[in-house]
């Protein structure tokens, strides 16, 4: 059985995200998405949050398993059987930071943890989490960015409703 893992911050998952998880979702018998919990960043949504969030944003795929880790990426990856990490790339500006990403990961992995990257369907290029919180934060429309309960749930993090 091929398992792979997409990690992530996903605070808050966009278009983007859910496209990657659906085309890799293909590629694999079981992908898990696990939320990356950063105690270095002060997330709009808890670990928690993200989790319950991405569990009803792919409901619809049978073999997206949700998680959540500390750490790193390559003692989850170990202690889960997993030996593919997924990420997306949206620039070839994303491509320069993923790639040292990934060599580290191998190299620490002791070559037992490879990446796997998808480009990100030209329609969502633009997206971020970032910009899609700062759009948010201004009230501006995020209807295009994420799905409409999430796009609720970030307005209500900024009492805009």
């Amino acid at each position: 059985m091929k398992r792979a893992v997409y990690p992530g911050s996903f605070d808050p998952v966009t278009f983007g995200h859910l496209d990657v998880i659906r085309r890799a979702s293909e590629m694999f018998d079981v992908l898990v998405v696990s939320v990356l919990d950063n105690k270095a960043k002060t997330p709009l949504f808890s670990v928690e949050e993200r989790v319950k969030i991405l569990k009803e944003a792919t409901k619809d795929i049978p073999n997206v398993q949700v998680d959540s880790f500390s750490g790193l990426l390559i003692n989850y990856a170990a202690e889960n059987g997993i030996h593919v990490a997924v990420r997306g790339l949206r620039a070839i500006t994303d491509f320069e930071y993923e790639l040292q990403i990934a060599q580290t990961n191998r190299k620490l992995s002791d070559g037992k943890l490879d990446t796997v990257f998808l480009t990100t369907s030209l329609e969502y290029a633009y997206l971020s989490s970032s910009s899609v919180k700062e759009i948010a934060s201004f009230g501006g429309d995020i209807s295009q960015c994420v799905p409409e309960f999430v796009a609720k749930l970030i307005y209500g993090k900024y009492h805009i409703l």
